[in-house]
């Protein structure tokens, strides 16, 4: 007999769900107006459905770089864009559909460098959760040029606007899901955790309670000139002036095309004396506007601005090796080795000695993968640790060790690598014929602790480890061993103290 579909009654009207595994799952569902024509540039409407929506099928994603077929990856990241006008979307995975459940309820945001990424690709699967009693919502959003390009005419980190709009769509609605709208926890990986801290540092009253940040930071904001670069060199491949109402007289496609020629040959954002906090991995970023970014998060975070906002926050030991795979990047040299590094740090020599000191590496590809995995992941978040620890709400953090084999061992514990560990899905995408994770005991127990950490923070919030602490810096290694340290900080890590 097949299984009864499940309708939840919203504020706009009806979604009709699927069951599967016993979970409950809706996708697609608008929590704001497809933003079409010159509302691509203008803050999230309300949206605008009414009746039944049909809630059984992927609906389509943000504009951006990318195709479905295109990468050999997608079934874990997402399947590029997939054209339509109602992509700013929730997708809900609930075991208990309906009101009175009152089940904490998680909140995902997306990865993607602020130019791609999917809320329903496969490694985001919520079932998991669902299972463990919690209400997943992953929400789709602008990135790209419609996202975060800098426009004089426009507000800046529309993206974000999205994201708020999302979770106030979360709080009048999650409660017919099954979920608790006073009990609502925020995750983001990458640039969604990138947000996440911009999210920490206005800490918006009544969207959430806690917030878990996986590889971001709260000093990676462009400043307005920085963000400005990228919107001239756009302008420059559209032919038009650097404005909104210029680009919005552009198709998607063309505005696509733009961005994938900038992603080609970025621009150098290290402007006025300020350093790119993005190094050169992607033009696009959350701007310091004086509204919805009013400064670097982790300065706000500091003066109290989530003092009552129990935060998670971690980052995996070999960040950057990810992009030194995927993106091709050429060969790294003795020579090259201190260039790259000048535009991190003004003493090359003192980092790159400092590195080889602590045995970070012994070939100049493996000390840039450090170095850039530190500057851009490691060391934010321990700034951000420190800057949330004195505050009464409670901090803990932690760094994932567990290595993949795959490729000779090349990603080690690499970018977004943690995922599918606190998401419970090894069994879900294809992680096993890649050789991403392989079918043995050891992960699987690894995937069950790390989850069952995440589901207990977003049930109690508390993972189940020490806090991190001024005076005890505690740092949970996400390993098959499961250590507890006192720092994840050593010594090379000091040449960053005074640098941003």
């Amino acid at each position: 007999m097949a299984a009864v579909e499940p309708i939840v009654s919203v504020t706009q009207g009806t979604v009709r769900g699927r069951v599967r595994e016993g979970v409950a799952v809706f996708t697609g569902i608008p929590y704001a107006a497809g933003p079409t024509g010159a509302a691509r540039f203008a803050p999230p409407a309300p949206p605008t459905w009414r009746g039944e929506w049909d809630a059984r099928e992927q609906g389509p994603s943000a504009p951006q770089v990318g195709e479905p077929g295109q990468s050999p990856l997608q079934d874990l990241m997402g399947e590029g864009w997939l054209p339509g006008t109602e992509y700013l979307t929730a997708n809900v995975w609930t075991p208990s559909p309906g009101p009175g459940a009152r089940l904490p309820v998680l909140v995902y945001l997306h990865g993607g460098a602020f130019v791609g990424g999917r809320a329903t690709a496969g490694l985001y699967d919520g079932t998991s959760f669902a299972l463990a009693g919690v209400v997943l919502v992953s929400l789709n959003y602008r990135v790209g040029v419609a996202g975060y390009a800098n426009l004089p005419d426009a507000p800046a980190n529309r993206g974000l606007l999205d994201q708020l709009a999302g979770l106030h769509w979360v709080r009048d609605n999650v409660a017919a899901f099954g979920g608790d709208p006073d009990r609502v926890t925020v995750f983001g990986e990458s640039s969604g955790a990138a947000s996440v801290c911009a999210l920490l540092a206005s800490a918006p009253r009544g969207l959430f309670r806690r917030a878990i940040s996986a590889s971001g930071g709260g000093s990676q904001s462009l400043t307005p000139a920085q963000a400005s670069a990228t919107t001239r060199a756009l302008a420059a491949h559209l032919g038009v002036p650097p404005t909104a109402e210029a680009f919005a007289s552009l198709p998607d496609q063309a505005l696509v095309n733009a961005l994938a020629r900038v992603l080609a040959e970025p621009p150098n954002l290290s402007v006025a004396g300020v350093r790119d906090p993005l190094m050169g991995l992607t033009p696009l970023g959350l701007v310091i506007d004086g509204d919805s970014v009013r400064g670097q998060p982790e300065d706000a975070v500091r003066a109290g601005a989530a003092a009552d906002v129990p935060l998670l926050l971690g980052n995996t030991a070999d960040e950057l090796n990810l992009f030194q795979f995927t993106r091709g990047a050429p060969p790294v040299d003795a020579r090259s080795l201190p260039l790259l590094v000048s535009r991190l740090h003004p003493d090359p020599a003192r980092v790159i000695a400092a590195y080889e000191a602590a045995g970070r590496g012994t070939t100049p590809a493996e000390l840039l993968s450090a170095i850039g995995t530190d500057y851009l992941f490691a060391v934010p978040t321990a700034r951000l640790a420190d800057a949330h620890a004195p505050h009464p709400a409670g901090t803990w953090r932690y760094e994932f060790t567990w290595r993949s084999p795959a490729f000779d061992g090349l990603l080690g514990a690499c970018h977004g690598l943690d995922l599918p560990f606190a998401f419970a899905n090894l069994s879900r995408v294809d992680l096993h014929t890649l050789g991403l994770v392989p079918d043995a005991a050891e992960p699987r127990e690894l995937a069950r602790r790390t989850h069952a950490a995440w589901v207990a923070f977003t049930t109690t919030g508390d993972p189940g480890w020490p806090r991190y602490t001024p005076d005890h810096p505690t740092v949970q290694r996400l390993d098959s061993t499961w250590p507890t340290t006192e720092s994840a900080d050593g010594a090379e890590r000091g040449v960053w103290v005074g640098v941003r």
